[in-house]
């Protein structure tokens, strides 16, 4: 295309400059101003040549500027530099670095007026977070990337103003009810702007938040304390109308006056055991008296013997004092305690104690002529019993002596039960039965020979036959009849003694006939020459002895089951 023009416009000039000489011709211009004006010819073309070079030379320049821009701009940017195309003129290349030029000014504009709104919210998150602004060169454009980064740091600053925000009306809330229920008269600055009950968050620092939750862990404190106090003082209150009985209707009115604010309950509560305490003070006698039955019941359990409770003066003084009370008091917690830390020997006694309670109750019936009219299987239900008391309680004293061997090796003292040692304390209670047993054997003994005087002085009546009795009672009770009223005094004694053999013998037979005679023989003829320390032993004794009376007496007998 150039090349056309460039023969048009050679073509063109070559046909002016052949026009004007004929024109020069035709008008008869001397050659001298013919030459003067093809020199103003050519001047004209050397200024439109010079106006031309001088355009090509501005128009290389303003080439150069937006080359420069450019570059700079994209180096700003951080994006690839201008790639001009090949075989373009001088006027497109300024026209397309122009208009790429545009681009990139209106690129820079965009980011550096998205850094400047995220630069505002950053502010206003460090004025309402306190935090420092996000670290950025201000001087320089920033990159997509690191705009990218912002608006996420921006993000988090949103999400932790939230969370922030969240946490102080939440603590806020708390603050202000527990106030309400404490009664809480605000003094500090924060303390008054928060009663307000605004929910104002301008302020969300760490700072701030800090201070709120001291404050809410002071007032919950002072909460937890008052609750403790009120717990306690109920206790108090408790244990004060336990002492004093005070009425049910008395209780209950202070239950209605428990529904105000914590603060007001622990005055109420206050006041009551202020209240309590007086009227204890004037009726500290029946108080005393009262520690002094739970004092005896704790003995009890705790199986103390007279010495150990003589040992405790206050309990037998009547000068009745606050003093005398709290002696009393701290006598019984460590009662309490000494109970509670052995509580499972104690109650194991106590189960012993109950059995061997309930083998004596067996002993008495065992004695008792009634419990042979064997109405309803009382008697079959009675040995069963007993047999399985016997399995019980063995089992029992077994481990009783095993725990407190334990126990005595552990805490290297003995452990003592009524002022014994616990298995003095059974050989006891074993020795004192057996001492019954022989009493109880030896006023059977000495009534019969009271009798047998008295039969043998005055004689004996004639006993009327009852059912039970067998033909040789019958017979001997006629032998007996005669024998009565015949002979000689010495006759007669020596017939009043046979007849007592015959009483015997006929009590004997007539128990056998009707099946009874296996425990009431060994009812009778049962004794202990030793002192039984366990359960076993005792049983052991008990066979061996019977053994010993069926040889000697050659009547079969049946020892009776002693637990």
């Amino acid at each position: 295309m150039s090349e056309v023009l460039n023969v048009e416009s050679m073509a063109y000039l070559h046909k002016a400059l052949s026009f004007l000489q004929d024109l020069f011709e035709s008008m008869g211009i001397p050659e001298d101003q013919r030459l003067e004006r093809m020199e103003v010819v050519k001047s004209l073309l050397d200024t439109i040549i010079a106006e031309e070079e001088n355009k090509k030379m501005r128009l290389l320049e303003n080439i150069a500027l937006y080359r420069k821009q450019l570059d700079t701009l994209c180096f700003e940017l951080n994006v690839e530099h201008f790639q001009e195309e090949e075989g373009i003129t001088m006027l497109q290349l300024k026209k397309d670095l122009s208009i790429q030029l545009e681009v990139r000014l209106k690129q820079k504009e965009d980011r550096l007026c998205e850094l400047k709104r995220l630069q505002e919210q950053d502010q206003a998150f460090c004025e309402l977070l306190h935090t420092s602004p996000y670290s950025m060169d201000r001087g320089s454009v920033p990159s997509l990337e690191e705009l990218d980064q912002f608006r996420c740091y921006l993000a988090t600053l949103a999400e932790t103003k939230a969370c922030r925000q969240e946490e102080f009306v939440s603590a806020k809330r708390q603050i202000l009810l527990l106030m309400e229920e404490l009664d809480y008269a605000p003094d500090t600055s924060l303390e008054k702007d928060v009663s307000r009950g605004d929910e104002d968050t301008s302020d969300l620092s760490l700072e701030k938040l800090a201070a709120l939750h001291d404050l809410l862990h002071r007032l919950e404190v002072l909460r937890a304390e008052n609750e403790i106090v009120c717990e306690e003082l109920h206790a108090q209150i408790q244990k004060l109308w336990n002492e004093l009985q005070v009425p049910c209707e008395e209780r209950e009115t202070l239950a209605i006056l428990m529904t105000d604010s914590l603060t007001k309950r622990r005055k109420v509560l206050q006041s009551e055991v202020d209240r309590l305490e007086e009227l204890k003070i004037e009726n500290l006698k029946k108080v005393i008296e009262a520690v002094r039955e739970e004092l005896s019941l704790y003995w009890e359990k705790c199986f103390y013997s007279q010495d150990q409770r003589e040992a405790f003066a206050p309990y037998y003084s009547e000068d009745y004092s606050e003093t005398l009370l709290q002696l009393h008091d701290a006598e019984v917690v460590q009662l309490k305690h000494y109970y509670e830390v052995h509580r499972e020997l104690f109650e194991g006694i106590q189960k012993w104690e109950e059995n061997w309670k309930l083998f004596l109750e067996f002993e008495r019936k065992a004695s008792d002529p009634s419990r042979f009219i064997n109405r309803g299987g009382n008697l079959l239900k009675e040995e069963k019993q007993r047999a399985r008391l016997q399995k019980t309680f063995f089992k029992l004293e077994e481990e009783l002596k095993t725990q407190i061997e334990l126990w005595e090796q552990k805490y290297s003292k003995d452990f003592v039960v009524n002022g014994q040692k616990f298995l003095e304390y059974v050989m006891e209670q074993w020795e004192m039965h057996r001492l019954e047993k022989e009493k109880a054997k030896q006023e059977r003994h000495l009534k019969k020979s009271q009798q047998i005087e008295i039969e043998m002085f005055y004689g004996s009546a004639p006993r009327i036959p009852s059912k039970r009795e067998g033909l040789g009672s019958r017979i001997t009770g006629k032998v007996l009849k005669s024998s009565w009223n015949i002979g000689s005094p010495e006759q007669k004694m020596l017939n009043t003694s046979q007849r007592e053999h015959n009483r015997t013998i006929d009590l004997d037979e007539s128990v056998l006939s009707n099946g009874y005679s296996q425990l009431s023989l060994l009812q009778t003829d049962f004794q202990i020459h030793s002192i039984d320390s366990t359960y076993s032993e005792f049983m052991q004794q008990e066979f061996s002895e019977a053994s010993k009376s069926d040889h000697s007496s050659g009547t079969f007998t049946c020892p009776n089951i002693e637990s």
